[in-house]
């Protein structure tokens, strides 16, 4: 079984994941994890912290001459905003953890809810994990799941449709799949020149407000083989194990395949592809409502799955709060944060969804791997 845990803090040293279950054999694509580490730096909107960060993979075992060995693959992306806070963050006694101590906690985030679960006085031994920061890694994991899924011809690419009220109607596929990874170079990561134009300005918009923004992006994956998850049982089931790693990521708040949340608005006629046959193709459809998936199953066509993100919660016009320790009211706290980081959730979007594909690839071809 292929799995793995992260570790570490937003301003900690490093984050961290130990990877098991990956076979023996599979040449590592180092490059593509840091081309893929970058882009999640990247898109239009991004703070601060980005321009501190310059994040690489480190491989500390599982790994020799660029090949897996079969044995656990330990992967580390260092933090250098530790310099500024080794001596706040610092593990051992002596930390001045009174420097920083955060007791406001912000509307949108895990502050309050964490602080009250696991009774915390200073938020800030909350938000250090929940932070997006931890994202990095997982992309990291993704990036290695991506050199599995290489040797099989699966490939994937992460675009964004929306941002704010500005949306992209109709989104050509045949166009996307020509850019491929070309689009990484766009500056919000979007398919139509126009419409990204749109976009920045929205951005721009909710900045010039101390506002943030979200929106909406996809991730197609295409050569899939058919067959991919099942129907027999709730947790093998592919479309669901995909929204809940979609789900997982910070800020994402609505998941859906193919049409989705249209699908509910629109007669059955309208909705469910039709089925042909040729010598050539085999069995294929002419449209591909389902995204790929009928059943919890890969169907051969073309995987769809959009998540919804909402905008940042920590915003530098704060909304009201309350202080944990005092109960008095206050403006919520500040830290260092995005206007909009639809671009970069998209490339994380794109590793998870490259996770559960490797997992379910192993899982349904075990011993043919």
């Amino acid at each position: 079984m292929l799995r793995y845990l992260s570790a570490g803090e937003s301003h900690g040293p490093s984050l961290a994941a130990i990877v098991e279950g990956m076979p023996a054999g599979i040449e590592v694509d180092i490059d593509l994890i840091n081309d893929i580490l970058q882009r999640r730096q990247g898109g239009y909107g991004r703070g601060g912290r980005m321009a501190i960060e310059n994040d690489k993979v480190e491989i500390l075992s599982g790994v020799r001459n660029g090949v897996t060995l079969g044995s656990p693959i330990t992967l580390r992306v260092n933090n250098r905003d530790w310099e500024n806070w080794k001596e706040i963050m610092c593990p051992y006694k002596g930390a001045k953890i009174q420097e920083k101590v955060v007791t406001k906690p912000r509307p949108g985030h895990a502050d309050l809810p964490g602080a009250i679960k696991y009774d915390q006085k200073d938020m800030r031994n909350i938000l250090e994990r929940a932070s997006a920061r931890e994202t990095a890694i997982r992309t990291a994991v993704g990036g290695l799941a991506k050199s599995l899924l290489k040797k099989y011809h699966i490939c994937s690419v992460a675009h964004v449709v929306r941002i704010g009220k500005i949306e992209v109607k109709e989104v050509d596929y045949e166009k996307l799949k020509l850019m491929g990874t070309e689009i990484y170079n766009t500056p919000v990561y979007c398919s139509n020149p126009e419409v990204s134009q749109e976009m920045i300005r929205e951005i721009d918009n909710a900045k010039s407000q101390g506002d943030s923004i979200g929106g909406i992006f996809e991730v197609v994956v295409g050569n899939l083989p058919v067959g991919l998850g099942s129907h027999v049982h709730w947790d093998r089931r592919l479309d669901g194990r995909i929204a809940g790693a979609l789900m997982s990521i910070q800020g994402i708040k609505g998941v859906e395949i193919g049409l989705g949340f249209e699908a509910a608005t629109l007669p059955g006629s309208k909705v469910h592809d039709e089925i042909y046959y040729s010598e050539e193709k085999s069995f294929y459809r002419k449209t591909n409502n389902a995204g790929g998936i009928e059943g919890g199953i890969t169907n051969g066509e073309i995987l769809r799955v959009r998540a919804a993100m909402k905008p940042i919660p920590t915003l530098y016009t704060p909304l009201k709060s309350v202080d944990f320790i005092t109960k008095e009211p206050f403006e919520a706290s500040i830290e260092r944060s995005d206007t909009c980081a639809v671009p970069a959730a998209a490339v994380v979007g794109d590793a998870v969804v490259a996770w559960e594909i490797a997992k379910v690839l192993l899982e349904d071809f075990k011993g043919t791997i």
